[in-house]
């Protein structure tokens, strides 16, 4: 029973604030300018309970957790899943950071943790800030100087004591290099969720999912954000680029929309939930997306950025 009401709160946090994205049976013609030819989207497995956070390391490997089973996997190259580690701190949002190492929203204790992946060591980056812990760091993105952001929306988890949010706002926070409390950034989102930096280090997109919108920020020297514009009029879960600049956003499958903000297409997942996406493989060119209880990896056309 336990383990069910973790799955029916995760699925009800998810569902609470979907919004109505493009969705179609079959994909156009027209679409396939970023689908590989002939692709078409395969079910790797079905084995989990609430897959999320996927990201790639150097080689094109895929890590992924599964939340509520608090474990993180590994999806290689040659399309084999296998356990990374368990008892993770309940791992949300992952990135892999120019050393390797594996960053995570530990949101068992609201925590930011860097793991080694080869000893599995974990480092506590951030525990609190100004003496309150976080509302739930959700995903994150590390710049070019070691700096993290993070989402920090407030989603009541089974695994808590408490029921009321740490924070009185929920924001976005930037972690500088070496600091051991976050710098508040972005106050002018209703309940951010999932966020991306561009390669160049020059842009940050933050989807805000219970405004259904999303937006890209312009990075300062110090790691501030300004001058805020709005990309796409829905919100998601969580989010990645590719070469062309297209973002993807998930939700009801995942919905691809160009650098200006149109949108391109919706790749239908058969899911409740489309969780998160990223490219992964030795070219970057495999989709890989967590899906409820399954994860889907789709040929692409394209690269990704990551």
């Amino acid at each position: 029973m336990k383990r069910i009401l973790t799955v029916l709160a995760l699925v009800a946090t998810a569902t609470a604030f979907a919004q109505k994205s493009p969705s179609a049976d079959t994909l156009n013609p027209a679409d396939m300018t970023l689908i590989a030819p002939g692709a078409t989207l395969q079910k790797v497995s079905d084995k989990f309970t609430f897959t999320e956070g996927p990201a790639v390391d150097k080689k094109g490997n895929i890590y992924f957790t599964d939340q509520p089973n608090d474990k993180i996997y590994i999806y290689n190259t040659d399309g084999q899943i296998s356990l990374f580690a368990d008892k993770t701190g309940r791992s949300n949002g992952l990135y892999i950071d120019r050393k390797g190492n594996i960053l995570s929203c530990a949101d068992e204790k609201n925590e930011l943790w860097s793991i080694d992946p080869k000893t599995k060591a974990v480092t506590v980056l951030l525990k609190a800030t100004e003496g309150k812990r976080h509302n739930g760091p959700n995903d994150l993105w590390p710049d070019r100087k070691g700096g993290i952001y993070f989402s920090d929306p407030f989603y009541p988890r089974p695994w808590w004591s408490h029921k009321q949010a740490p924070m009185p706002a929920q924001n976005v926070y930037y972690l500088p290099k070496g600091a051991s409390e976050a710098v508040l950034v972005a106050s002018d989102l209703k309940q951010p969720n999932g966020i991306v930096g561009s390669p160049d280090g020059k842009y940050l997109f933050v989807a805000d999912i219970r405004d259904n919108k999303t937006y890209r920020y312009d990075i300062g020297k110090d790691g501030d954000l300004s001058n805020r514009q709005r990309i796409a009029d829905m919100g998601s879960d969580g989010i990645t680029l590719d070469k062309q600049g297209n973002l993807y956003l998930t939700g009801k499958g995942v919905t691809v929309f160009d650098p200006t903000g149109k949108k391109l297409m919706n790749i239908p997942v058969p899911a409740k939930w489309t969780a998160n996406v990223c490219f992964g493989g030795k070219d970057r060119k495999t989709l890989f997306i967590t899906a409820s209880e399954s994860v889907y990896v789709l040929p692409m056309a394209v690269q990704g950025v990551e």
